[in-house]
């Protein structure tokens, strides 16, 4: 266990790298916090945490800068989420308020996040496999042809064309739709299977080859919506970090453009707590010099999507927690609201 001085004076060595970029040195340190010892003593401290691996010498430089491991320290023990003043609080709120759909949501939700934290923002769609159905509408375009609208608790919206084995009547239509949204609205999509299967029966002979046409497409719609969709924004602002990364940031850009890698990244939806991997604690090789700190959000409590941020592990952890959890926040009050 590190002593509570030596804690203080790995504070000072991440706060002090993040905001100067510079290796720092035990004047340094002494001059700027106050520590209340002597720069020898400092000394000693930083070489006893050097030999502990919470530093490092990056090159014959007289300073020293954390290591992963001492980042792992800082955000565990030695850091509180930096809350957003309340004009930031009001920007964030008026800036997402102006969306008209769920693509505008994310849009302005990654744009927001890469503004906000100088990073890269990663936002995920709201994963259907964990939504429920809030409408069904169905309408009629001709005698045999109908269009259904599936509309998610998320906001988002599907929309497919039916061909129907033969004409279905006005009044069929309106029982169907009737039917159909008291059983399946406010259902979780891995219930509705269940919920829909005998609903055929309820109808005439002549009417059921469209009911269970209708309810084919419906659940093939479900189906097809779980897959992962993300949308990412702010890659230039990983060129201010240039120095941050040991060789070239070649290797990030490939990782940032591989889906998967970015869904494995943000980790799983049903563990919605704040999450901060550091450095090689993420298992892609090309995102070993990189920081990440994600977050669910979700209406109702429950996290539907993670977003979050890629940056240089040399990170201002509590304000990017801070600005990731914020904007989390009100993202999930607008899809509350939609």
């Amino acid at each position: 266990m590190l002593s509570e001085r030596r804690l203080e004076v790995l504070r000072a060595i991440v706060q002090d790298y993040v905001g100067t970029e510079e290796p720092v040195g035990s004047k340094a340190l002494t001059e700027r916090h106050s520590l209340g010892v002597s720069p020898a003593t400092v000394r000693n401290d930083m070489a006893a945490l050097e030999d502990e691996g919470f530093i490092a010498q990056p090159h014959t430089s007289a300073g020293r800068i954390p290591t992963d491991k001492g980042y792992r320290l800082f955000v565990d023990k030695l850091t509180a989420v930096k809350p957003m003043t309340a004009p930031e609080r009001r920007a964030i709120q008026n800036f997402l308020e102006g969306a008209v759909d769920l693509d505008d949501v994310v849009g302005r939700t990654v744009r927001l996040l890469a503004q906000l934290t100088r990073q890269v923002a990663v936002v995920q769609y709201p994963s259907l496999t964990r939504s429920t159905v809030r409408h069904v509408e169905l309408l009629a375009l001709a005698p045999a042809r109908l269009m259904l609208v599936l509309i998610t608790d998320t906001g988002r919206v599907e929309q497919r064309m039916i061909d129907c084995p033969a004409p279905f009547g006005e009044s069929s239509l309106a029982d169907l739709r009737a039917r159909l949204n008291s059983r399946v609205a406010g259902r979780r999509f891995a219930d509705v299977p269940q919920l829909v299967q005998d609903l055929p029966e309820a109808f005439e002979a002549e009417d059921r080859g469209t009911v269970t046409t209708v309810l084919s497409t419906l659940l093939e719609t479900l189906v097809e919506e779980t897959e992962e969709r993300l949308m990412i924004g702010g890659t230039a602002n990983l060129t201010r970090f240039g120095h941050d990364f040991p060789l070239t940031i070649r290797p990030v850009l490939e990782a940032l453009e591989e889906q998967v890698v970015l869904l494995k990244l943000l980790g799983e939806v049903g563990d919605s707590g704040m999450a901060v991997r550091i450095g090689h604690e993420n298992a892609h090789e090309g995102l070993n010099s990189t920081s990440v700190v994600s977050v669910g959000y979700g209406s109702g409590g429950e996290a539907v999507a993670k977003l979050g941020v890629v940056g240089p592990t040399r990170m201002d952890y509590p304000g990017t927690m801070g600005a990731v959890r914020a904007v989390a926040r009100y993202v999930g009050q607008i899809l509350a609201e939609s």
